[in-house]
């Protein structure tokens, strides 16, 4: 099962979706994983009725923090906003699907870390519930 996953990471990593720039916007952020490097930003356009119309992201990195703001942001366009916030690392990990190591835990949750930092003003890394 594990390869089935890393294949979709792959998938995601090498045609990333929602990868780009938005001409128009309501949101934006950028953070740097100070780590290793990888860099991301993101822009968040919002609707009407609270929720996140379109979301773009730009930047580089290694293939689980790509991968994982392309599958974030299949997630997270259509979300309520005020939902956004209660997202913790349980759930971009969920989302992964595979087990990530101490030493990647920060890869893997950057995307989410920038998507609150812009949505927010928070960029504290989002924490695992216990």
């Amino acid at each position: 099962m594990d390869d089935l996953y890393r294949d979709f990471i792959l998938e995601h990593y090498k045609r990333p979706r929602n990868f780009g720039e938005l001409e128009s916007h309501d949101h934006e952020a950028h953070e740097v994983n100070p780590l290793c490097g990888d860099e991301l930003g993101v822009q968040i356009a919002v609707g009407e009725d609270g929720r996140i119309a379109d979301l773009r992201f730009q930047g580089h990195g290694c293939a689980i923090s790509q991968a994982a703001a392309s599958m974030a942001s299949e997630q997270l366009i259509g979300m309520p906003v005020d939902e956004v916030a209660a997202l913790d690392a349980d759930w971009m990990l969920e989302l992964l699907g595979i087990d990530v190591s101490a030493t990647r835990r920060k890869c893997a949750l950057l995307s989410l870390k920038v998507v609150r930092h812009a949505l927010t003003g928070d960029g504290s890394w989002p924490v695992a519930a216990q």
